[in-house]
């Protein structure tokens, strides 16, 4: 009996955390159509490890950008994967790289200035419909690994941190927010507060550390996917825009994201339970003032309220379980 030919996938997707999760409907459709096949991703070091147990892996390969030469990185990937050939090349970061491999089929997406949501971009341009909700994948084994780090309590997680400080709503007031949701008559009564962000991240992270009894500690150099598991556990997600918000979506729970001088009609939680509050300001508004820096980490989330976040919350919380009132 002869053995069928898997088919071999080069999937190229981005820099950062939150794009890569957003660009992973996209693999998930088409991995759907090719069943069985070999892929490589090919990404920025940061969200590698969210591709690692992915079916049919053969490698991934970390894009690090290069300091002197423009397209060094771009040199220097094409070295890493000579000598194959590919039955699909999906390029979602590289307007010219899928055409120095050898490859059956191409699928680019170039960065295009409309008025959509990311997922909506490139489903568009890569003839998908409808647009496929991220997808990230998970062994048995790490789920049972991670299931048992969590006890009968809800959780609610937290994402008090993100890229740029501009986009951070103050500490202080997500643990006005935590303490508020968790306390007594609150909507999360008794639940435990996880708090999630990278291990640079932990100043901006300690005042609702510090605020909070016995909370799940989840600030550090965590497996990206072990943070996903454990996402799946928690009743609900509140947090900055941030990679981290976009994997709570993904996850399936509640999610409501905290937008201000970013745009939220492009990078809100792409998920049936994804809701957004943001600034009374608008995204212009915040940036283009006189005194705006973008070399500035002085958050520009002040005008957001505790009273506005908390009734957004109780809003998605009331959506979720499917209340009317």
């Amino acid at each position: 009996m002869v053995a069928l030919k898997r088919s071999q996938l080069l999937f190229i997707t981005g820099n950062r955390v939150g794009d890569a999760v957003l660009s992973t409907g996209i693999l998930a459709h088409f991995l759907a159509e090719r069943p069985g096949a070999s892929v490589t991703v090919a990404c920025g070091p940061l969200p590698a490890p969210l591709f690692a147990d992915l079916p049919g892996l053969a490698r991934i390969v970390p894009i690090v950008k290069a300091k002197r030469r423009r397209i060094g990185h771009w040199i220097a990937l094409r070295h890493s994967l000579s000598g194959q050939k590919w039955d699909d090349v999906i390029d979602l970061r590289s307007a010219f790289f899928a055409w120095t491999v050898r490859a059956e089929r191409r699928w680019v997406c170039r960065a295009e200035k409309r008025h959509e949501h990311r997922v909506e971009e490139l489903a568009r341009q890569l003839g998908v419909a409808p647009p496929p909700a991220p997808h990230l994948w998970l062994s048995p084994e790490r789920e049972a690994r991670v299931a048992r780090l969590v006890d009968d309590r809800p959780l609610l997680a937290i994402g008090p941190t993100a890229n740029w400080g501009g986009k951070r709503w103050p500490a202080e007031r997500f643990a006005q927010l935590a303490l508020a949701l968790t306390g007594p008559g609150g909507m999360l009564e008794g639940a435990r507060v996880m708090v999630l962000g990278a291990t640079q991240e932990r100043d901006s992270a300690l005042p609702l550390l510090q605020a909070c009894t016995d909370p799940l500690d989840w600030v550090g150099d965590h497996d990206l996917l072990d943070v996903f598991a454990l996402l799946r556990h928690a009743r609900m997600f509140i947090g900055n825009d941030s990679g981290l918000m976009h994997m709570a979506a993904a996850a399936g729970i509640p999610t409501l994201g905290l937008f201000g001088p970013s745009a939220d009609w492009r990078y809100r939680p792409w998920a049936p339970l994804g809701a957004v509050v943001r600034t009374p300001e608008s995204l212009e508004q915040l940036t283009s003032g006189v005194d705006y820096d973008y070399r500035s980490h002085r958050s520009l989330m002040t005008g957001l309220s505790v009273a506005r976040v908390q009734d957004a919350a109780l809003d998605l919380w009331r959506r979720a379980r499917g209340d009317t009132l």
